[in-house]
Order: structure tokens, then C-alpha cells, then sequence
């Protein structure tokens, strides 16, 4: 299997099809046999595929992680929705004008959020300066949830994910959003995106209307929330077999066994 930056003349707007994958747990996740058949998938059709990667992961871990042997994406939206990039010869280069009005929502806010809750009880702040976010990792028996409340009255949205992790964002911005306005800036058809998640901040992404799976395994507050989406495939296989399930199930490619 050969691993490269995508190089194709075809447009992803003009693609018959566009993955819009989260990564722990989905794109990441399921048995090294399953990864290698999506990955090896994606690689072979890359004038029919696009691959957006929307994820909480930050552009330096990403970059490792793809010259470590995963497929490059096109496009990235990390940081849980609060960077929208482009790559471009392996470099992430954040897209200026839809990261905008992110920045302004955000302004300075680090060191206020990092202030405000310094020490709190079940909080430990994560060591990564990210640009539009704080995030901390979670401890939930110590948690104390009083710092929804605190970061309300601030003016910024707090986000849990897998009963671990705690964002604190912009107002208003997460994965769902930020991947609707990518996907409008290049002009994709919304009907051939499927998105793909497994835990509770891929939730706005999975609510958003476009097409989209909860892989298996995954988290059950989120399964919950879908449960009543029809545009939400709800895929037994596990990570990346979850994804080709739903690609298949939806008809939005064809995939390995019906090629």
C-alpha cells in the first residue's frame, strides 16, 4: 500500500463522493485488516473520493499521523471544528477567510478561560496552546459540573466528549458548522458528504443534515441523540468497517466487495 500527499486534476466538488471522517475511534478505529481495506479503498479512487478529515485532533498531530502511513486528507477541519485548513504539499495551511469569524468570536480568550478555571475541581488543563480553544482533560469522579456555568457566563460553549475530554469553544462553533460552511465554500454537493463519528463532539456534525454514521462502538450518549436522525446511519462494524457499511448501505460509492 502506497501512501501519498492525494495528487488528482479532479476537483473534490466534482467527486462522486466525499468522506467526511472523524478520527479516534472511526477512521482510526476497528482492526488493522479493516483500516488497511478502507485506506487501500480511498487511495485507489482518489479521482471519485475526497477525504475531509473533522476531528478534535490539532494540525501537528495530524501530520505526523499521515507521514506515519494514513492517507492524506484534502482538507482538515481540527481542533474540533475551531481550524479549517487546507493541505497543500503536506502542509496544513488554515483557509483565513472561513476562520474568521471563528477568531473574532474567540478574540483573546485563553488566558481568561485558563484563569477562570484554574484548579477546578476534575479539570486538568491539557499542555497544547491551541489558537480558538481550551481543552482539559476530564476526571469525571472529581468533575465538578459548575464549570458549564462558568465559561456560559464568559461567553463561550463548553463541549464533553467520551466522558474525558472538556472544550471550551467559541460560541456557537464546533465540528457540525465548520464542516457545513468547508463543504459550502467549495461547493460540494451536500448529498454525496457522508460523515462519519463515534463520540459526543461529533454530535453537531452528525445532527448538521448531511449524511452521516455513528460507526459501531460507538459512544451510547451519542447513539441516543441520533437515534431518531433518519439521514444518521447507525453502523454495527466497528470504526472504519463502520464506514464502508454505511457507504454501501447509503449507495454513495462503490465499495471493495462491489467492486
Amino acid at each position: 500500500m502506497t501512501l501519498h500527499t492525494p495528487v488528482t486534476a479532479v476537483p473534490i466538488n466534482a467527486r462522486k463522493f466525499v468522506l467526511a471522517t472523524d478520527l479516534d475511534g472511526t477512521f482510526l478505529g476497528g482492526s488493522d485488516a479493516d483500516r488497511k481495506t478502507l485506506y487501500d479503498w480511498i487511495e485507489a479512487n482518489r479521482d471519485t473520493i475526497g477525504l475531509i478529515f473533522v476531528t478534535g485532533r490539532d494540525p501537528k498531530f495530524i501530520g505526523e499521523l499521515c507521514d506515519g502511513g494514513v492517507p492524506w486528507p484534502e482538507y482538515v477541519i481540527g481542533d474540533v471544528g475551531t481550524t479549517i485548513a487546507k493541505v497543500n504539499n503536506r502542509v496544513i495551511d488554515p483557509i483565513i477567510p472561513l476562520e474568521e469569524d471563528i477568531a473574532s468570536r474567540w478574540g483573546d480568550a485563553g488566558a481568561s478561560v485558563r484563569a477562570a478555571l484554574e484548579g477546578h475541581p476534575g479539570l486538568s488543563l491539557q499542555p497544547t496552546e491551541f489558537r480558538y480553544r481550551v481543552s482539559y482533560d476530564l476526571h469525571p469522579d472529581d468533575f465538578d459540573p459548575a464549570a458549564h456555568d462558568i465559561v456560559q457566563q464568559l461567553g463561550y460553549d463548553t463541549l464533553v466528549s467520551d466522558n474525558k475530554y472538556f472544550d471550551v469553544l467559541p460560541r456557537g462553533v464546533s465540528k457540525g458548522p465548520s464542516l457545513k460552511r468547508l463543504v459550502a465554500h467549495l461547493g460540494i454537493d451536500p448529498k454525496t458528504v457522508l460523515a462519519a463519528g463515534d463520540t459526543m463532539n461529533d454530535l453537531s456534525m452528525l445532527q448538521c443534515g448531511l449524511p452521516a454514521v455513528a460507526v459501531g462502538g460507538s459512544e451510547p450518549d451519542l447513539l441516543s441523540r441520533v437515534r431518531d436522525l433518519e439521514q444518521v446511519h447507525k453502523a454495527t462494524a466497528i470504526g472504519a468497517a463502520g464506514i464502508l457499511e454505511a457507504v454501501s448501505v447509503r449507495n454513495l460509492h462503490a465499495t471493495p466487495k462491489g467492486d
